[in-house]
């Protein structure tokens, strides 16, 4: 492409969101503002709750505290423009802005694959070496394991941010999504993505492939520890602790691997949107239940803050 058709570059992209049918604008729009203050709350009140909690600084609840912060921010990112959609004719979104939301979302559900990593691991310490627990996940262990999942995030989001800010945009500014994320963008280039694509490709099968590696091998060791255990109750409590955290990480995982393990010219957009809205909205609303609210500590520690509340 000439120069001369480089120099209409694009400026500010529309996005053109989940549906283009009037009749289904307002009942989405109530649907997941819902979802949204449903999350805001979960999520916000568990790292309060946990923060105020003297018996929940322990590591599990440490982790939770972090995957709460994580899914607020990642909901936060992509969920108020979205719903902006529903009620304007053309949701616009200036492109600093666009490059700034595709970085915070790529941070935060980066770094959810590997804080999902390092739960299985706290998981897999807990049941299988019980007494070296304390030693194993110290305070000290548990920071940098958390200072880990954040620095893989800010790393991979900053690579792909400044392979996408090389990339010409020039005549069509619609992208055909919800929000500012990479295949959708990549599908307004007007110059090369090769490189684009490689990186994506690169980095997706890392952040997703080494978190379900490492989520595998820990369950197999605790899988392998709970079939050792004599007591049906021991057994059943293992179970417990582990099932709610395997079927959100399917959740996530396989609606991210089903949207980035791809090449864009095999994948649908329309198909995309819906697996970017379980991992982006969905999931970020069912953590605080799926991990916590049904957990007996943190319901004990909600009556107790309750009760210190209520009394003059």
């Amino acid at each position: 492409m000439t120069q001369g058709n480089h120099s209409t570059t694009v400026t500010q992209f529309i996005l053109a969101g989940l549906t283009n049918k009037p009749e289904l604008q307002l009942p989405l729009f109530l649907f997941f503002i819902g979802i949204y203050m449903f999350t805001v709350v979960g999520n916000l009140g568990m790292v309060m709750l946990i923060g105020l909690s003297s018996h929940l600084h322990t590591p599990m609840y440490y982790f939770l505290s972090s995957l709460s912060f994580i899914d607020l921010c990642q909901s936060t990112v992509i969920t108020p423009k979205m719903l902006v959609n529903f009620v304007v004719q053309k949701n616009v979104i200036s492109y600093p802005e666009c490059m700034t939301q595709l970085y915070f979302f790529l941070v935060f559900v980066i770094s959810e694959c590997h804080m999902l990593a390092a739960m299985a691991y706290d998981h897999y310490v807990a049941i299988c070496n019980p007494l070296l627990y304390n030693v194993t996940m110290s305070s000290q262990v548990c920071f940098w394991l958390i200072v880990g999942v954040y620095s893989m995030g800010l790393i991979g989001a900053t690579v792909h941010t400044v392979c996408m800010l090389r990339i010409l945009f020039c005549k069509v500014d619609k992208i055909n999504h919800y929000f500012c994320d990479l295949f959708p963008l990549l599908e307004l280039s007007c110059s090369s993505t090769f490189v684009n694509e490689v990186v994506v490709l690169c980095f997706s099968a890392f952040n997703i492939l080494v978190p379900i590696l490492t989520i595998l091998s820990s369950y197999i060791f605790i899988i392998a520890s709970i079939l050792h255990i004599h007591s049906t109750e021991g057994r059943a409590k293992a179970f417990s602790t582990c099932s709610s955290h395997v079927s959100a990480v399917a959740l996530f995982f396989g609606s991210a691997a089903f949207m980035y393990l791809q090449p864009s010219s095999v994948s649908s957009m329309d198909q995309g949107k819906v697996s970017s809205v379980f991992y982006t909205i969905i999931v970020p609303m069912l953590n605080p239940v799926i991990y916590s609210l049904r957990n007996k500590d943190v319901k004990l520690a909600l009556n107790k803050l309750l009760e210190k509340r209520s009394i003059p």
